[in-house]
């Protein structure tokens, strides 16, 4: 964000950072923003574009087809991918970087899903939390809800355990920040993603005591009881039975 100077006051102030030309939101459902404005993207693409935003480093034409190809001849996948990179970069020739054998998705592209993981490290990193600007919604979707490829199911289950981990995060620093409205945000979204994790359940509990009202944190344990015994038979732990007994 570079600072700009007023001309008349002296005063410096910074201007917005550009939007980037293009976004691949893969978090809630796939899309793709060109300038800001939605691009209709045929499926073959998404699936290449997602495959390549998941992965870290260049992808192997031979890797690459193989994956997103799997009940392919091998002459069959590679004539796909071939296509697909065809198509992709008529879209624009900036979404994919292509290197030799090496596929890797374009360096200028913005990736909600990285931008998820690195506030979820940032959170993770000690003193980190008082510092970051996450927010509940951030970690409030899944990886693209609708797709059953194997590469998927395995790298939403990953980012499930990431989303929790954070929100749980998020929720106790928020609390202990006294910033006590996203704070229980952070909990109800992390315990609306699994409603039996007890560490959530324990987090969202915390921040409704914190802010008083311990009717709803009362109200809250309650309900999480009811419903372990429902569907696994079980109690909650001592530890939190002994967070809420005081306020019985």
């Amino acid at each position: 964000m570079a600072p700009v100077t007023n001309s008349t006051s002296g005063t410096v102030r910074r201007e917005p950072p550009p939007l980037p030309v293009n976004e691949l939101r893969l978090l809630h459902g796939f899309q793709l923003r060109h300038e800001n404005v939605a691009v209709t993207v045929p499926t073959n693409v998404q699936r290449l574009l997602a495959f390549l935003a998941l992965r870290s480093r260049p992808q192997h034409r031979t890797t690459l087809a193989g994956c997103l190809w799997v009940d392919s001849t091998e002459e069959r996948a590679a004539a796909n991918m071939r296509t697909a990179l065809w198509r992709a970069r008529r879209i624009d020739g900036d979404l994919v970087s292509v290197r030799g054998n090496y596929v890797q998705i374009g360096s200028e592209v913005r990736v909600d899903l990285h931008e998820m993981m690195n506030a979820a490290r940032h959170l993770a990193e000690p003193g980190g939390g008082g510092q970051t600007e996450a927010t509940p919604d951030q970690f409030a979707d899944d990886l693209l809800p609708e797709w059953y490829d194997d590469w998927v199911l395995l790298e939403r289950e990953r980012l499930r355990q990431l989303r929790l981990h954070s929100l749980e995060a998020l929720c106790v620093q928020l609390t202990r920040a006294g910033r006590l409205a996203l704070a229980i945000d952070a909990g109800v979204t992390a315990v609306a993603c699994e409603p039996l994790r007890e560490s959530a359940q324990r987090a969202l509990i915390e921040a409704h005591l914190a802010e008083g009202n311990v009717s709803e944190a009362v109200r809250q344990y309650d309900s999480y009881r009811a419903l372990l015994r429902e569907s696994l038979r079980i109690e909650p732990s001592t530890a939190l039975r002994d967070l809420v007994r005081p306020c019985r």
